[in-house]
Parts: structure tokens; sequence; C-alpha cells
């Protein structure tokens, strides 16, 4: 195996603290939220994190999509650590306090921008079955200035530093300028940049900085209700997924010594994945219905173990099967956590 050097993958993105908790269909009714979907908090939901603190039983994780991602890439590599690297504005409070020691704990090398106008960011994740409803509220993680942080010199050598990128598109809400400026380094390097369709209301309401980036992504990822909002929004005219993948595949790219892939997952039906002309589909792991306990984060879980063998340049069928095998590890927990080592070969 070869050796990874410290700071070769990069994420970026809203660094949020998860309050998870296994809640009630009438508290999703109060706050008009769907059993499955992810949200930015309105107005009406501000009660909605007082209220499940108080009436249910929760458990605080250091969460925020791409911040997961690249936890769980680190967990998969093991050594050295430090191998991922993510970048992204918290408070300067309590809650800024427990992510900077999870990210810590969780050997990554995170450079937190801090200030102390707004709150760090949480997330409510209510669970329903094996169903969860995401409400983000960004507070902090919505402060993210590129010139304080991005620009500077030492943060900007860690983008020099990495060959692979990974941003959910739930950034594209909060800087899509600095999405741009590290997609545009990746493509003038060769390096690898990797993109996820994140949420519906991303590629339905942050359409137009959503299409300045995809002529620099390498690999986008996404699930299967998210393609088919984005198909909708692009007006693919389809509805079949494989063919909604060769058309995402087809749209114009800038780094032509790449072509793009694009990786769909469907829960426990499997995973669609461009490759050069074919579209392939592979099946992921089985599980019994009984041992699945939040699916919080399976999604975050698949690419973080993509990545841990793309950041090694190993076959994209590898990088599937890791994929595949963090997801796997993921929903038999509560949150985005994992065991001390990960058992994948």
């Amino acid at each position: 195996m070869p050796a990874l050097s410290q700071n070769a993958l990069f994420g970026m993105g809203n660094p949020l603290l998860d309050i998870s908790a296994v809640v009630d269909k009438d508290l999703l009714d109060k706050y008009g939220l769907k059993p499955n979907d992810q949200i930015l908090a309105e107005e009406k939901h501000k009660e909605l994190f007082e209220e499940i603190v108080k009436k249910f039983k929760v458990e605080y994780h250091a969460g925020g999509s791409t911040q997961n991602s690249v936890k769980i890439a680190q967990w998969m590599i093991q050594q050295p650590h430090k191998v991922s690297t993510f970048l992204g504005c918290i408070g300067t409070d309590k809650f800024g306090g427990i992510l900077k020691k999870k990210a810590e704990e969780a050997h990554v090398d995170a450079h937190y921008y801090e200030q102390s106008e707004e709150p760090t960011g949480t997330c409510a994740a209510c669970i329903t079955g094996d169903n969860r409803s995401l409400v983000a509220n960004l507070a902090a993680a919505n402060c993210y200035k590129k010139e304080k942080h991005l620009d500077l010199e030492e943060n900007w050598k860690l983008v020099e530093k990495a060959k692979v990128f990974y941003i959910a598109g739930f950034f594209i809400t909060v800087s899509p300028e600095s999405i741009l400026k590290v997609a545009k380094h990746a493509s003038e390097h060769n390096k690898v940049f990797g993109l996820n369709l994140s949420a519906p209301f991303v590629s339905q309401f942050f359409k137009e900085p959503m299409m300045k980036v995809m002529p620099y992504v390498d690999i986008l990822f996404g699930n299967e209700t998210e393609a088919a909002t984005f198909a909708r929004e692009q007006g693919f005219e389809t509805e079949d997924i494989k063919e909604i993948a060769k058309r995402t595949q087809s749209l114009p790219k800038v780094n032509k010594k790449r072509q793009r892939i694009v990786v769909f997952t469907q829960g426990k039906d499997g995973t669609v994945v461009t490759n050069g002309n074919e579209v392939m589909v592979f099946p992921v792991l089985d599980i019994d219905q009984s041992e699945i306990v939040d699916t919080n984060g399976a999604g975050d879980a698949f690419v973080g173990g993509f990545l841990s063998q793309l950041v090694y340049d190993r076959p994209l069928e590898e990088c599937i099967r890791a994929g595949h095998y963090s997801a796997n590890v993921i929903i038999r927990r509560a949150g985005c956590t994992f065991p001390e080592k990960p058992d994948f070969h």
C-alpha cells in the first residue's frame, strides 16, 4: 500500500452539530416535516431544536455532510492521521468547541473560520422508523468568507497539497465563490473534484450557482430523489435513473482528460454508476431490516468510503465497494458514528 501524504483529501462545507433523536409523527406534523427529507430551517422551525432536546433522548454528533464524509474517509484510511482536511465556519461557543474536539478525535485536520456574530450551526435529525428528516440551522456555517479564510496563504496551501477534493452541494448556498476557486484549481492541475447534489432544494433553488460549478465536476454523487429533481430542473424529460446518469455525465466539462463519473445511490437498491460509455449497477450489501438503527449519514458514509479508496487511485469498483461497506456500518449505529477500526479488506 502506498503511503498517503497528509492533507491529500480536501473537503469544505457546513460544519454542524447534529442533534439526533427518535421522534414521533406528531412532531413531524407540527413542524410540517416529511419523513425523508432535508431542509434549511425557517422561522417556523426555531422552536423545533429546543423541543427535541426537552422531549426526546438526544445524541450529539459532529456533523454536516462534507465533514461526515471526510471523517469517514479518514476512519477508513486510519494511518497516517490528517489525510483528510476540512474547512468551514463555526461560532466561538460551546457547540463550536465540541465540533473542534470531535474533529480532533476523528484525526481530521480541521481549519475552522471562527466568528462570534452567529452561533455554531446545528442540524436536527428527526428519526422515525428507518427514515430521517433533517432540519439544518446553518447559523455560523452560513458566515464562511472566502477572502477571510480560503484566500489566506496557510489555508490555500492545504488546497495545493490536496489531490482529491470533495464538497457537498449544501455549501453552494453559502459560498459558491469558494467552491469555484477550488474547482478551477483542481481542473487546472488535473486533480479530482467531487460534488454532491445533496438535496432536492439545491438543484431547484440554487440551480445557477450549481451549474457554474458543474463543468469542473469529475465525480458527481447523489441519491435517487436528488437525481430525479436534478433531471426535472435540467429538462431531461426522463425518470429513468440510468438515463439521468448518462445525460448528467455528458453535460459540458472543462477538464477533458477525465471523463465525468456519475454515482447515484438508491438506498437498498443497487448503486447506478457511469463509467466510460456504460452505465453499471452495483448491488449494495445485504442487511436485515431489523439491524438498521438509523439511516442518517448513510449517503455521507458512502461518499467517505468511496473517497478513502479514490485517494489511493484504486479502481472505481473498489471505491464503490468501500462506499457500500461504510454505509452498511453506519446504518447499524445511531448518527454518523463508527467503531474504532474498519473491517474492510
